[in-house]
């Protein structure tokens, strides 16, 4: 079984910053990819960024040039830096993963940005 824990969220003011971190955990055997996504109540999850294993990294079109995404293989962690917060990017958010080929989520992290 493997197990996502998400960390990192909390209340910043607009223009702040923040960093997640999502770290996987248990039978490991290969993690292809992570992502991460978000949601806000009365809304569908949605797609922010996703990394591969061997590194190739994609944005949601709202959070470019201003969140970046990174893993540390060795420690199957990825992490998650926002930059230049806006009250919009206020949400939880999902850590995703393939792992093993299966998909598994984590439990989420709050962010709230005050304007």
């Amino acid at each position: 079984q493997v197990r996502l824990v998400e960390s990192g969220g909390g209340l910043v003011q607009a223009g702040g910053s923040l960093r997640l971190s999502c770290a996987a955990s248990g039978s490991i055997i290969r993690i292809n990819s992570m992502a991460w996504y978000r949601q806000t109540p009365g809304k569908g999850r949605e797609w922010v960024a996703t990394i591969t294993y061997v590194g190739s990294t994609h944005y949601a079109d709202s959070v470019k040039d201003r969140f970046t995404i990174s893993s540390d293989n060795a420690k199957n962690t990825m992490y998650l830096q926002m930059n230049s917060l806006k009250p919009e990017d206020t949400a939880v958010y999902y850590c995703n993963a393939n792992v093993n080929s299966l998909g598994v989520w984590g439990q989420g992290t709050l962010v709230t940005v005050s304007s």
